[in-house]
């Protein structure tokens, strides 16, 4: 056992930040502990939307099948990240694929399968809020798979993603690692604000009662799990604006995209005919103005 997951087992203040494999590194150690401000991060914001266009393009135009999954802990953060992802890019190259419950039909499929027909063709960068690494964890935990169904899924999961990297998939993996301090109070949060009550679920609430359960789960996710193939990276998350910012700046250094060349944007004439007049809408299908 490492040195980083005894001494985060004794203190249960926070998660072990990094995974157990000597070449797995750590996420976001810029040195700068400060907040960021909100000029500041929107205007860091902005020049990342930018560059993730410019990949978006050189996806669509080099025919490359990116994949990404996000997990992490209830209220680390991955929804938010995912959203400023997505928030100026175009949905039909970036699929976000929040996967419910399996079916009772999808329970007797091989394990993998209904995640398959999510995965991305050419020209597509397919997000995978939450993914088949709920087995390693809420599924182990709470209980909703057998020892044997676990062993098996970290006997095929390596090469699950070996295969998925042969067939040319670029595979990047993120986990959102919060303390549990903080997690606590995102989950008042949650609570107190009317607008984010709907984020908490029965199953939410339950892992705060087993924060235990799923470090030593999480941990043994990252050991078993963290191949050269297909690494895990780790972002802190503590922080929203910085986790934020950190995992899309690595996200564009993970895929060598250039600026695709387009021929320049001319806006055409309308055309007008004399005889054409628009038509007023009748006043009752107008929707009344009350603000």
């Amino acid at each position: 056992m490492s040195k980083g997951k005894k001494a985060g087992r004794e203190s249960q203040a926070s998660e072990d930040i990094r995974p157990p494999v000597q070449d797995a590194g750590e996420a976001g150690k810029d040195g700068n502990t400060g907040p960021l401000s909100t000029k500041d991060y929107d205007k860091a914001m902005k020049e990342l939307h930018i560059e993730l266009v410019k990949m978006q393009e050189w996806v669509k135009h080099a025919g490359l099948k990116v994949c990404i999954v996000f997990e992490g802990r209830d209220g680390a953060g991955k929804g938010g990240t995912i959203k400023a992802i997505t928030e100026r890019v175009s949905p039909r190259v970036f699929r976000v694929i929040a996967l419910p419950a399996p079916t009772e039909r999808q329970k007797s499929q091989m394990y993998f399968q209904r995640y398959m027909g999510h995965l991305p063709a050419a020209g597509e960068i397919t997000i995978f809020d939450r993914s088949w690494y709920n087995r390693a964890g809420v599924e182990r935990v709470m209980g909703f798979c057998t020892d044997d169904e676990y062993e098996e899924f970290f006997r095929t999961v390596p090469e699950f993603e070996k295969m998925l990297v042969r067939s040319g998939i670029v595979l990047l993996k993120y986990w959102f690692s919060i303390t549990d301090e903080e997690q606590h109070l995102r989950f008042l949060g949650r609570i107190h604000d009317p607008l984010k009550q709907w984020k908490l679920s029965p199953m939410d609430l339950e892992s705060r009662r087993r924060w235990e359960d799923y470090t030593k789960a999480k941990e043994i996710m990252l050991e078993r799990t963290h191949i050269p193939e297909a690494p895990w990276w780790v972002v802190q998350a503590v922080d929203k604006k910085k986790a934020r910012l950190n995992c899309i700046a690595h996200l564009l250094g993970q895929l060598p995209y250039r600026e695709v060349e387009h021929a320049p944007i001319e806006l055409p004439q309308r055309v007008r005919h004399d005889d054409y007049f628009r038509q007023p809408v009748p006043e009752q299908m107008i929707v009344p103005e009350v603000y």
